[in-house]
């Protein structure tokens, strides 16, 4: 026992722990920025309000969640923890040292990691929070004709004060009573301010997994020569181009559409 946790309180022992909850995180936003993808259906936040709600009340998700808000206070921790030992020792990359000059992001990842702590804060508590634990949104009421598929929606008063979510149907209507996580979505993307800093915190996601990404399998040794341009092509198209950009076109369409209303 003393022998693992000498292990992992080395300088490896955080950088493996840093590569692993990393690597977590990334799978993380694969999932998070499919979710989010739903905010772009024409639906009025129905499909988007039943996912917000899933995630919030089936227990397997929740589990997944807390181990996640775990991973990002530990991946912080220990990023924290490393870039103070290496300042006192010596200039080490965030994984292996190359032979080849470190790029503008493997030199930067503090900052980069700092605004997307803060990023995370303070999404965190805009969204997730409000919607857990702040009872200021209102609810929607979804009716959907199972003939023709036509949906009508309204808002909705719940009867009683922990009212979540509810389904029926009635004369072949299917009623769907949800939170209205889409209402807040629509009015915090209409602030420019908001807007700007998202769209800089997915700048600095880009960044941030350009370097992070393929460290983190080179600090756990999952590198072969075979696999290491699948490895770059995915770290840098998939995490660092395509995830960040679908992020901030979010608020960005969301702030667009503000405008003509």
């Amino acid at each position: 026992m003393s022998e693992f946790k000498q292990t992992f309180n080395s300088s490896l022992g955080k950088k493996l722990i840093m590569a692993l909850t990393g690597l977590f995180l990334c799978t993380f936003l694969i999932v998070h920025v499919g979710g989010n993808l739903l905010l772009f259906k024409n639906d009025q936040g129905f499909a988007f309000n039943s996912y917000a709600n899933f995630l919030t009340h089936f227990p397997p998700i929740e589990v997944i969640a807390y181990l996640l808000y775990l991973a990002i206070i530990v991946h912080a921790v220990y990023a924290l923890v490393l870039t103070i030992s290496n300042r006192r020792a010596r200039p080490i990359g965030y994984a292996v040292v190359n032979k080849s000059p470190a790029s503008w992001s493997s030199k930067n990842m503090g900052l980069l990691g700092s605004i997307l702590l803060l990023f995370i804060v303070i999404h965190m508590g805009d969204f997730w929070f409000t919607y857990k634990y702040n009872n200021i949104l209102g609810f929607k009421e979804y009716r959907t004709n199972l003939g023709t598929n036509e949906t009508v929606v309204s808002d909705y008063k719940p009867e009683t004060p922990d009212f979540e979510r509810s389904i029926s149907t009635e004369n072949n209507v299917e009623i769907v009573r949800v939170k209205d996580l889409h209402a807040r979505i629509s009015s915090s993307f209409s602030h420019l301010w908001y807007v700007a800093f998202y769209v800089i915190a997915m700048g600095a996601v880009s960044f941030h997994l350009l370097h992070g990404f393929q460290s983190a399998f080179q600090t756990l040794g999952w590198v072969h020569r075979k696999y290491k341009p699948i490895i770059y092509f995915v770290g840098t198209w998939l995490f660092a181009v395509i995830i960040p950009l679908l992020f901030a076109a979010m608020p960005v369409v969301y702030f667009i559409q503000s405008l003509s209303k």
